[in-house]
């Protein structure tokens, strides 16, 4: 009788597991060579990411236009995947398409005729509700809106305080009390009846096309520097419109605020409560000059005690305004459209 012989198992000895491992090999290698030359296409949605965003900007806020790049807001802001443009013939492929409210008119002859399928449309202002016009013509128009205003989908202040480590405070000589730079001057407004009594008890140093003393760009600051305070008086009064008038001519000059505006409790989101004078903080108009005639200097460097810990920074190029869309959007609220805007802006 012969003994039978001691099977070897190799996987090539079976032809059913040879033919099945053989054909999953070739897959393999067939999948390997689709990925090898087709790189872009070997996942949908890392592709869709890698693809910079789209921003269109209409019509540009400011008169001059600057160069807008390909990749300038990483050139300039480090923000990557983001392409700004101004090409309106690009619309088809925009994922967001830009209106300064500066430039809009009233009705819809110069918008585009419909919104493409997943573009969102962003209103843009700086200014406040009592400069802004025609805004019903605009309801169920945009999806974001992006102003001054803290609740604003993208928000954009005219300025802010950032960390700096410096430690020092420099307050530059002064020379005269208090300066103001007014261009535009009306009878109405709550700012004009405010320094026509508090001129009563103090002098004021006018600056500004308003009293034929126009300064040029570059004597702004060194004007106001000069001067212990200034007069950081809104043209308007609404909550969190906070402009140039506190963040340039005042903080930045090297100058104590004396702000009219919204509340300080408003003020102080933006800056510490002891870097400026509010002129709600006193009863009379008087008082308020008393104050700042008769203050000593131990007490006027207190004002300055933020400069240890933080400096300023101006929003002043649009392109940066711009870029921070690119930042904002993967939190924004897609398919939602603001169905009374005036409404909204005027609350």
């Amino acid at each position: 009788m012969r003994c039978a012989l001691p099977l070897r198992w190799s996987p090539w000895g079976w032809p059913g597991v040879k033919a099945l491992v053989t054909a999953g090999v070739f897959v393999t290698i067939l999948w390997n060579l689709r990925l090898f030359l087709n790189p872009s296409k070997g996942s949908g949605e890392d592709s869709k990411h890698k693809k910079p965003l789209v921003i269109l900007v209409w019509e540009w806020p400011s008169k001059q236009v600057p160069s807008v790049s390909r990749d300038v807001c990483r050139e300039l802001y480090s923000i990557t995947g983001c392409q700004l443009t101004t090409e309106q013939q690009l619309l088809h492929q925009a994922d967001v398409v830009v209106f300064p409210h500066s430039r809009l008119q009233p009705g819809r002859d110069k918008l585009p005729k419909e919104r493409l399928p997943g573009q969102n449309w962003v209103w843009v202002s700086l200014e406040s509700p009592s400069n802004t016009r025609a805004l019903a013509a605009w309801n169920q128009t945009f999806n974001w809106v992006m102003t001054y205003r803290q609740d604003s989908d993208i928000f954009i202040p005219y300025g802010k305080l950032v960390l700096n480590r410096s430690a020092t405070v420099n307050i530059p000589a002064k020379t005269n009390l208090v300066s103001w730079v007014i261009s535009n001057y009306h009878r109405t407004q709550k700012r004009a009846e405010v320094y026509k009594n508090l001129s009563k008890y103090l002098h004021v140093n006018i600056y500004g096309k308003a009293n034929n003393k126009p300064l040029c760009k570059d004597c702004l600051l060194p004007t106001i520097s000069k001067s212990k305070f200034y007069l950081a008086f809104e043209n308007s009064i609404h909550r969190d419109y906070i402009t140039e008038k506190l963040w340039r001519n005042s903080l930045l000059a090297g100058t104590v605020p004396v702000v009219l505006g919204p509340p300080r409790a408003n003020y102080e989101q933006f800056v510490p409560a002891d870097s400026f004078i509010h002129v709600n903080d006193f009863g009379t108009l008087e008082e308020l000059a008393t104050f700042l005639k008769t203050m000593n200097s131990s007490r006027y460097r207190q004002f300055f005690a933020w400069q240890r810990r933080f400096s300023v920074k101006l929003y002043t190029d649009w392109r940066e305004r711009i870029c921070a869309i690119c930042t904002a959007y993967p939190h924004l609220p897609h398919g939602h459209l603001y169905p009374d805007l005036q409404s909204w802006f005027n609350s």
